[in-house]
């Protein structure tokens, strides 16, 4: 039975084969890119920086997948070549961070709170209501949804905190109107004898 394809969703895109012989050479090369080099991939290859960033995301998580199933005696032996092509990129190769005003943030966030997860229709359509790139949009929303998972998870440990809290203030409490009933709150007594020696 075929699957019906959301309108919504990103079409795959295919790469011819000598597109994808530069792409890899590129990725063998340096397997974490800067900006600048995928854009320059982009022109070369005639296609979008984001399709390139995430041809090279996907590239990386199948790559690690490999390393996984292969024979550990293979695995320790590549190990030490594999580590400096997984350096982090220095701060100078990243793309600027992108900032939003407080109109372009209400209008995300209420997509957001809309539909968490927008298909590509849709970030076009913000992308040219807030005047932002669509692959800027993208992040956007997946850095939203890791961060919403997030407090999600913390949530319940906090509750059982302020629960925990809640309780050892109560107890406090009933100790302190215990010892105020017995005759032995302390603050009155030395207040009281306090008073007597003058």
């Amino acid at each position: 039975m075929a699957q019906a394809v959301s309108p919504n969703t990103n079409r795959r895109t295919k790469f011819t084969e000598d597109q994808l012989k530069i792409l890899i050479y590129a990725f063998n090369q340096k397997p974490y890119p800067s900006y600048a080099t995928k854009q320059r991939l982009a022109l070369e290859i005639n296609t979008e920086e984001s399709r390139i960033q995430i041809w090279f995301q996907n590239r990386r998580a199948r790559h690690r997948f490999q390393k996984r199933s292969e024979p550990e005696e293979h695995l320790e032996s590549s190990q030490d070549e594999d580590h400096p092509e997984e350096k982090i990129q220095s701060r100078g190769d990243r793309r600027c961070r992108t900032s939003y005003t407080s109109s372009q943030l209400h209008t995300l966030i209420e997509a957001f709170m809309n539909n968490p997860y927008p298909g590509i229709d849709s970030r076009q359509q913000l992308a040219i209501e807030i005047g932002v790139p669509e692959s800027r949009i993208q992040i956007w929303f997946q850095n939203r949804r890791s961060r919403f998972h997030v407090q999600r998870k913390r949530e319940p440990d906090e509750a059982l905190e302020q629960r925990q809290d809640q309780g050892k203030i109560s107890e406090v409490r009933v100790q302190g109107i215990e010892t105020t009933q017995n005759g032995t709150d302390l603050t009155s007594d030395s207040y009281s004898s306090g008073a007597r020696t003058r």
